[in-house]
């Protein structure tokens, strides 16, 4: 079969790879569409430790079961199926506690890194086990059925941030897992919603679907222009989705007295932290990892409608056009989001 493997830092290769074969309790998965995740964009160049070469990286898919591992009996030949990307054990003290996310021997598809290297869904066939395994119905096609897993990131962060009827929430971070976000807390029923990004396009996108006030941080000063916003107390909620230094102390600062800021973006691994006001302000801050068996929700909400994932798929490309739109997201194309690639579609 047809793969793109990286195989040195930042450097890609379409390969013939042996296909993978289904063991018992797992299906094989003719992949139809895959999403490019920003941490595979951030992870290509080595820095993150997680996408050590040579890897094939891949983890926001979607596809049809192609074959059936011994002992599977709930899938057919031809199910349209998509995954979680966190391949957990289902055994731990955290699996049986509905933790997943949290699983002792988690591991991550798509990912290599000093424990694990596990294939991922850049590849025209992957293996999967059952249990992390999703059905989907016709009305979703594949490109935006790989959407569910940024989206269920999204739904995990806001199910684990407390967003009482008519809160104030700030969303810093209009990428992806922020778009999704601001359609998850409108949703959810929080009162003002303000956004905050570095790209104008992003945030209009972020109007669109539902945040009254989009604020570009690079042009104004976020603090006070939220500080207005809420009659100068702050916000209510925070969720930060991008994980970096300024981001954070900017999400923090915006804050009321006793607010809380949800941070699901870990760009940088280690940042100076502002203790002394997260203290006498009695704010709350806590982390939020992956998801935790959101996606039968996601999966619902996309084929109602009720989330919105169009605006955030910018291309749909055969897969031996991944290395271009890597180097485009590196470089941070205006106006380029989720990009797609069809790995049945490979001319090399």
């Amino acid at each position: 079969m047809k793969a793109l493997v990286l195989t040195g830092p930042s450097q890609f290769e379409i390969q013939d790879v042996v296909q993978p074969e289904p063991g018992p309790g797992e299906v094989l998965i003719k992949v139809m569409a895959c999403g490019i995740c920003g941490s595979d964009v951030h992870g290509m160049d080595g820095s993150t430790g997680r996408r050590q070469p040579p890897v094939i990286m891949g983890h926001e898919a979607s596809g049809e079961v192609a074959g059936l591992g011994e002992g599977v009996d709930d899938y057919a030949l031809g199910d349209r199926v998509t995954f979680d990307s966190t391949v957990y054990c289902g055994e731990c003290s955290y699996c049986q506690s509905e933790k997943v996310n949290l699983c002792e021997d988690r591991n991550v598809i798509g990912v290599s890194c000093d424990d694990y290297n596990r294939p991922g869904a850049f590849a025209q066939y992957l293996v999967v086990p059952t249990r992390v395994l999703y059905r989907f119905g016709p009305s979703l096609d594949f490109a935006k059925a790989c959407m569910v897993e940024p989206l269920s990131i999204a739904f995990h962060a806001v199910s684990q941030t407390d967003i009482p009827l008519g809160a104030s929430v700030v969303v810093v971070g209009a990428g992806i897992i922020g778009q999704m976000v601001v359609q998850t807390v409108r949703r959810a029923g929080c009162g003002t919603l303000i956004v905050a990004d570095l790209e104008d396009s992003r945030l209009a996108v972020a109007s669109k679907h539902g945040a009254d006030y989009a604020v570009n941080s690079g042009k104004e000063d976020l603090v006070a222009r939220v500080k207005e916003l809420t009659d100068g107390m702050g916000a209510d909620i925070v969720i930060e989705a991008v994980g970096a230094e300024p981001t954070i102390r900017a999400g923090i600062a915006c804050l009321r007295k006793g607010g809380a800021m949800t941070v699901i973006g870990n760009i940088s691994p280690n940042i100076s932290f502002p203790i002394q006001e997260v203290v006498t302000r009695e704010l709350r801050v806590q982390g939020t990892c992956a998801s935790a068996g959101e996606y039968p929700a996601c999966l619902e909400f996309l084929e109602r409608g009720w989330i919105d994932v169009s605006d955030a798929i910018s291309e749909v490309v055969p897969l031996d056009r991944a290395p271009e739109m890597f180097e485009r997201l590196h470089h941070r194309e205006a106006g380029l989001n989720k990009v797609i690639l069809q790995p049945q579609e490979v001319s090399s």
